[in-house]
């Protein structure tokens, strides 16, 4: 899917071509913040909330059952190694 741009923002774009990789990452982390609206902060929040919640029964429950931490490690670098 492509995205129509001002011409302001076609100019910054180019401008920012010139950025180092750096200073795009913290600009693009200041971007994808910015468009959280404040007014669903709350609501993100809760949902995180009883989504956690709801996880931390079905381990409780035995429903589901973790996997240790070494062992995720362990796979991910194997996988991208």
């Amino acid at each position: 899917m492509g995205f129509v741009m001002s011409q302001d923002a076609e100019r910054i774009r180019g401008e920012l071509a010139l950025l180092s990789s750096k200073d795009r990452a913290a600009l693009a982390h200041y971007l994808i913040h910015s468009l959280d609206s404040e007014d669903d902060g709350d609501e993100v929040a809760a949902a995180w909330e009883a989504e956690l919640e709801r996880r931390w029964a079905e381990i409780g429950n035995g429903k589901t059952v973790g996997i240790p931490a070494e062992q995720v490690v362990k796979e991910l670098r194997k996988k991208y190694s």
